[in-house]
């Protein structure tokens, strides 16, 4: 199975696993995408405790799912479920499909050079409420939070729980963190540090964190509605997207079917605002360029998985954005899937870079859920719920926007 000699150096992805409130399993994420579906709801009880009215979009209340019960299962007795954060669950969940779609066993990575670049925001680091409270009134709680917090380096845990050695890093750039780990992943494989890298991006729910996106008054009461007239604002949403990347040649050996390639990846900072983007999106025009450079493509794409977080800045910006790179090429297919996921913060990047590959392989999309009409102020329309939309080729932009300025930008090929 030889490749196009111009992807001989891309990462080439062989594997995919994601879940969120849209599904547990990458099929089922699509079918919510074909259905519309948005399982936006009130903050359910054994998450935590609020009496704001925002809903958000929450996985299941098991985030380990059967195939990441039997990873564990298949590693032995010293990792327990119990002891594990649910951000780490929910990757574990994303990383056992996405093995599991791969056709690799543990004993095939630990014979490999496995690195793993995983994107998080908070990953799980606020969600000790209890134990800080009681050490400021003045008690002595037991120190298994801090043990379980310190353990809880999600690059860190997955190298132990699979028993492989490679390079490692957790990214925390903000909402771009999964795209980022992903982008750096593929440049891992390119310089040959690796044969295999697991990377994408994990984050749960925390109540620091939804508190803090109210306070910032960029949530909506409703279920979001990326790129419509009337939005209002994110609903927040957790999750993970976990790819398998692999050199070429190992992917020939193994006699395995691509999914696709990361061809190109880009990151720019606007440098504009702590927490806006810069209005034109002149760091996310820079971003995407940069990533084309480097995968040949030109700036044709046949699908751009947009950031679309539904808040009234990210969607002037972004939009701004793509009208100043698509000149000529102003039909592009430009949708946002968040209308289903909810914003899954440091997860984004890695569930978006799946459902993008996803939708190139199968040929059609759905238009933005939760999109009902179409901001008549954008310079560039993207598309609506009511818009199923054929696509003509293969090439796809994912890109993310995050607090402090910074834009990336993944250019993916399906196969």
């Amino acid at each position: 199975m030889a490749q196009p000699e111009n992807k001989k150096s891309s990462a080439i992805i062989t594997g995919m696993g994601c879940i969120s409130a849209a599904g547990r399993n990458v099929e089922e994420h699509y079918f919510a995408i074909e259905q519309g579906m948005q399982n936006c709801q009130q903050v359910p009880a054994w998450l935590f405790n609020t009496q704001q009215a925002y809903p958000v979009y929450a996985a299941s209340q098991d985030a380990l799912t059967e195939t990441g019960h039997k990873l564990l299962a298949d590693v032995g007795a010293d990792v327990s479920s119990h002891r594990l954060g649910r951000t780490a669950q929910l990757m574990l969940s994303a990383v056992a499909e996405a093995m599991d779609m791969a056709g690799l066993t543990i004993k095939d990575l630990q014979k490999k050079r496995v690195g793993v670049a995983i994107g998080t925001t908070v990953g799980c680091a606020f969600n000790n409420e209890d134990y800080y409270r009681a050490f400021r009134q003045g008690d002595h709680p037991g120190l298994n939070p801090v043990i379980d917090y310190l353990n809880s380096n999600l690059a860190y845990l997955l190298q132990n729980v699979l028993g492989i050695k490679g390079p490692s890093l957790v990214v925390t750039n903000a909402c771009a963190s999964g795209t980022d780990a992903i982008g750096i992943a593929g440049s891992w494989i390119s310089a040959d540090l690796c044969d295999i890298v697991i990377a994408g991006g994990a984050d749960e729910l925390s109540r620091i964190a939804y508190n803090g996106f109210i306070s910032l008054q960029l949530t909506d009461l409703l279920p979001c509605r990326p790129f419509d007239r009337d939005r209002q604002g994110l609903n927040l949403g957790e999750g993970a997207g976990i790819v398998f990347l692999e050199k070429g040649e190992d992917v020939v050996k193994r006699r395995i079917s691509s999914l696709g390639w990361v061809l190109g990846y880009g990151v720019c900072a606007d440098a504009w605002h702590p927490t806006a983007p810069h209005p034109e999106g002149q760091g996310m025009v820079r971003a995407v360029k940069v990533a084309a450079e480097k995968a040949g493509t030109g700036l044709e794409f046949d699908l751009i998985n947009a950031h679309g977080t539904a808040t009234r800045a990210n969607d002037v910006a972004e939009t701004n954005a793509l009208a100043a790179f698509l000149v000529g090429h102003e039909e592009t297919p430009i949708i946002s899937t968040k209308g289903i996921t909810g914003h899954t913060l440091g997860a984004a990047g890695g569930i978006e870079t799946i459902l993008t590959i996803s939708a190139l392989r199968r040929g059609f999309t759905r238009g933005t859920t939760g999109c009902v009409t179409v901001d008549p102020d954008f310079r560039i329309a993207p598309r609506h719920q009511s818009q199923k939309v054929e696509l003509s080729g293969k090439i796809g932009l994912s890109q993310s926007l995050a607090f402090g300025g910074g834009n990336s930008a993944l250019i993916l090929e399906a196969c």
